[in-house]
């Protein structure tokens, strides 16, 4: 089980190609996690199939009296997922393919969507190339506002509940031990967004409201709504992310692109299924829709990996080469 801001659930699984379902949020509790946005923070599956990830979010499931966003699920979180996987779900389905931002960043990312798109085809399903979303190169300054607003309030009232022998009690607390500590915690990176989060006030700040407001214009309803409203679509598809990236410590890491914010920003679900590999790495597809439409995406994600059948088990290689295969292609092997 992982847990999502934007990105924490889908971005792993593609990354080490696996199945991952980021839900709706509210459709799983989020009690006991260490929040960062109450309005996007969920836990979901990544599983090695579609079938278990169906299996494993539909357990997890259900109206929590702690967590007042899962309240409005309703019967939404009592079904067997396992129900919609259909080896035919892509049959006649309306695709809404989302280029822009989300793919031209990885060459190799851009070919295996490619040939996703090819096998969704053949699958039956009616490709509306592109469908892009309007406000899809915005650069998240709003969300990382709602972020830093929802970070401090969610913070200090987790670390508020522990108690009084806890060791910390608020944000504030926190940041102090770091700078205490700095040399054995914190050896590679510093706390500028704590430190950050801590200047801002609280959740009934005009400032807060508005960028809220915001995040759910350019991602709801002027975003993922209107966009499958206007297409009559049944998802929007993309590469889910660039394969995975060397960590880097002195440069920063060399991160291309996701189509993660969408979905996150608009608590809206996601699932992200294996495509193929890139110079040996994986490479995942994602589909993702309107709030509560997680039974019609497992269906499509559970038609395209019948179909495909790219997961493979991890080789942990010890060291990874460069070389040419038999097709020209460049490959990793150990």
């Amino acid at each position: 089980i992982g847990t999502e801001t934007d990105g924490s659930i889908t971005c792993p699984a593609a990354t080490v190609c696996l199945v991952g379902i980021k839900p709706t949020v509210g459709l799983v509790s989020r009690s006991g996690i260490i929040p960062i946005s109450a309005t996007q923070d969920t836990a979901g599956p990544i599983c090695r199939t579609v079938e278990d990830a169906a299996i494993l979010l539909g357990a997890i499931a259900g109206a929590d009296p702690n967590d007042a966003a899962t309240l409005v699920a309703g019967r939404r979180s009592v079904i067997d997922l396992t129900q919609f996987l259909d080896a035919g779900a892509l049959k006649g389905k309306r695709l809404g393919i989302t280029r822009k931002v989300f793919t031209g960043y990885h060459d190799q990312t851009d070919r295996l969507f490619e040939a996703a798109l090819e096998a969704l085809r053949a699958l039956g399903a009616i490709l509306v190339d592109p469908a892009d979303l309007r406000h899809a190169d915005d650069k998240g300054d709003a969300e990382f506002e709602v972020l830093l607003y929802e970070f401090k309030a969610g913070v200090n009232a987790y670390l508020g509940s522990l108690g009084p022998a806890a060791p910390v009690r608020t944000l504030e607390d926190v940041i102090a031990f770091n700078d205490r500590e700095r040399a054995r915690v914190m050896p590679y990176f510093g706390q500028e967004t704590l430190i950050k989060a801590q200047t801002y006030g609280p959740l009934t700040s005009p400032a807060y409201r508005k960028a809220l407001a915001t995040c759910r214009r350019l991602w709801r309803t002027e975003g993922i709504d209107q966009l499958m409203t206007l297409h009559r679509l049944d998802a929007l598809v993309a590469p889910t992310g660039n394969p995975a990236w060397p960590i880097d410590l002195v440069n920063g890491d060399h991160f291309t692109g996701s189509v993660t914010t969408p979905a996150a920003v608009a608590g809206y679900p996601h699932v992200t299924v294996p495509a193929g590999f890139a110079f040996g790495l994986p490479v995942g597809l994602s589909f993702f829709g309107r709030a509560w439409s997680e039974p019609a995406l497992i269906g499509m994600a559970y038609a395209y990996e019948q179909a495909t059948k790219h997961r493979r088990p991890p080789a942990y290689l010890p060291s990874a080469q460069l070389g040419t295969g038999e097709d020209g292609t460049l490959r990793i092997g150990g």
